[in-house]
């Protein structure tokens, strides 16, 4: 039997690139339903669950950046932004409001499927049944390889597609530094200084998870001249 195929949501004010989407999307092996903006995403996603949305950043009303952060309290789902926007600021504060990743208008459509396939790629995979856990301990925070899951408490803590990779990419190379050339290779980004001040916005939203302080990281530790290191108890 194989698996169903993945379901997107398109959220675009613009009713001409919400067709050309759909249409382009469905033709690669995808299932899409569309959102005209933010309020509309919203009565959707109350009734359905989607493996990656797709969100246009200028929207009237509520913008995507908001949609995003808002989105970010109870939702784990990928999010991918497009941006008219070109500047690497504004690229920032979508990255930190819990996206994962963006994309500026105008594109080609070959790449918006890159990189949606690229980050169902890092989504994590369905643990086997009877497989023994392997828990990394992180002061008062727990991380579970197999199952990709964080938790405090027991209580569980919602990563993005991109902070599992990081945590996979980490767990890999425990105590042992990882480049910010080498982390944006292995998360499929296009390589140079932009990319890699991206993956430092994304370690900063990381520690917010498994940092008592943040601001001085115990177990995700920069290792200058180096990268980043993970360095659990």
């Amino acid at each position: 039997m194989t698996d169903p195929a993945p379901h997107l949501l398109i959220v675009d004010d613009d009713e001409r690139i919400r067709g050309l989407l759909r249409k382009f999307l469905s033709r690669n092996g995808f299932l899409v339903s569309v959102a005209r903006d933010a309020a509309h995403a919203r009565r959707i996603l109350a009734g359905l669950e989607f493996d990656l949305i797709v969100l246009d950043v200028m929207m009237p009303g509520e913008d995507g950046v908001a949609l995003t952060r808002g989105l970010r309290a109870s939702l784990d789902t990928p999010i991918l932004l497009l941006t008219a926007r070109g500047e690497t600021n504004d690229r920032i504060i979508g990255l930190e409001a819990g996206a994962d990743d963006y994309l500026a208008k105008p594109f080609e459509p070959k790449e918006l499927l890159l990189r949606i396939n690229a980050i169902l790629r890092r989504m994590p995979d369905a643990e086997p049944e009877g497989a023994a856990p392997k828990v990394i301990n992180l002061g008062a925070v727990r991380y579970d390889i197999d199952r990709s899951e964080l938790t405090q408490g027991g209580a569980p803590i919602r990563l993005t597609a991109t902070e599992v990779q990081l945590m996979r990419l980490f767990s890999q190379n425990l105590r042992q530094p990882v480049s910010r050339a080498k982390l944006v290779e292995d998360l499929g980004r296009d390589r140079g200084q932009a990319q890699e001040r991206a993956i430092d916005v994304q370690i900063t939203r990381l520690r917010r998870k498994i940092e008592a302080d943040p601001k001085q990281p115990r177990y995700l530790q920069t290792v200058r001249g180096e990268g980043y290191m993970l360095a659990p108890d």
